[in-house]
């Protein structure tokens, strides 16, 4: 059992920015960044152009290494491996992993991020960066000029959709039903838009491209027809899914299945228990707001564990490992 005043559970903008100030701080964190998963999203991104710090853009994946790089330059611990069981207790919480490794923490950080949904179709991940996008910020400015379209028919999908007529030069919305969901106001804005049209009662039904995307397929769901429609671009737009799943039953979620904190903090409602990044953020989902809330994550976690200290007289040591029965 190694025993730690602090476990990272994540890694990506959030969970490598938790690990650069808590290292700092003196706090050796270990950092479970995952077996397939170390990175988070921005591993399936190719340029980023609106990261600060980088005039030039920086890839995704190099992003990701550099921040792992400096968190490991500062003291901390990076495994990657999978957390299978959160045992949360104030003051000693349990984390075990695939690979059999048994932790105790005092604090703990939370950074497992969210998922996008996914239409589910052959070239999709494929394509992902070569055309296909769940991020209209951070990849509309590569589609200028170009015919592209958008799934879905919510806010965040006429969010999306309006955002891109800035670039291209049609921006098709496609909805598998003839009602949006989206709120009237952002429905009344996308109708005045001349570079948005609509297909709706429609879905795709094939994605098309070898290297780059070329066009998709597009069933109506109302007849069954098939027409092709040529773009370079899709955003997929129909929502994602936080990562909760180890906490569910013992941290409160909010009604949209996002972790909840104390207001602007990152504190859950477990003490000592902290999250950070995608898990709480279903609004900007930015790497910039990411690493911003990992940053508070850590200053809150450094805090709680020196009021602590200072209530208990208890501070653990950070490489201490004992054996158990």
């Amino acid at each position: 059992m190694t025993q730690k005043q602090i476990v990272i559970i994540g890694s990506g903008p959030a969970g490598y920015t938790a690990a650069v100030y808590a290292a700092r701080a003196g706090l050796s964190p270990v950092v479970i960044a995952g077996s397939v998963t170390a990175g988070g999203e921005l591993m399936n991104t190719t340029e980023v152009e609106n990261f600060p710090g980088f005039p030039a853009g920086v890839m995704g994946p190099d992003l990701m290494e550099n921040m792992r790089q400096q968190a490991e330059k500062f003291g901390a611990e990076i495994v990657y491996d999978d957390v299978t069981d959160l045992r949360l207790e104030p003051g000693a919480h349990g984390i075990t992993t695939a690979l059999g490794a048994e932790y105790t923490a005092q604090a703990v950080i939370l950074a497992t991020g969210s998922a996008y949904r996914e239409l589910g179709l052959p070239r999709e991940k494929e394509l992902s960066g070569h055309g296909v996008s769940w991020c209209a910020t951070c990849d509309g400015f590569f589609f200028r000029d170009q015919h592209i379209a958008v799934v879905g028919g919510g806010d965040s999908a006429l969010e999306e959709a309006t955002f891109l007529t800035r670039f291209a030069s049609k921006v098709t919305l496609i909805h598998r039903r003839q009602e949006l969901r989206a709120s009237q106001a952002l429905q009344d804005r996308a109708a005045a838009d001349p570079k948005l049209e609509y297909l709706l009662d429609s879905e795709i039904a094939e994605i098309h491209g070898e290297d780059a995307l070329t066009g998709v397929t597009v069933r109506n769901t109302v007849t069954g027809e098939t027409s092709e429609l040529p773009i370079t671009g899709l955003f997929v737009a129909i929502g994602s899914d936080p990562r909760t799943s180890l906490f569910a039953d013992s941290l409160t979620l909010r009604e949209d299945g996002y972790l909840a904190v104390e207001g602007r903090t990152s504190k859950t409602g477990v003490e000592g228990v902290f999250a950070a990044g995608d898990v709480i953020d279903p609004t900007y989902r930015q790497a910039i707001t990411a690493a911003g809330s990992g940053c508070v994550a850590a200053l809150d976690a450094e805090h709680y564990l020196a009021d602590l200290a200072a209530r208990t007289g208890v501070r653990a040591e950070s490489s201490q490992t004992a054996d158990v029965a």
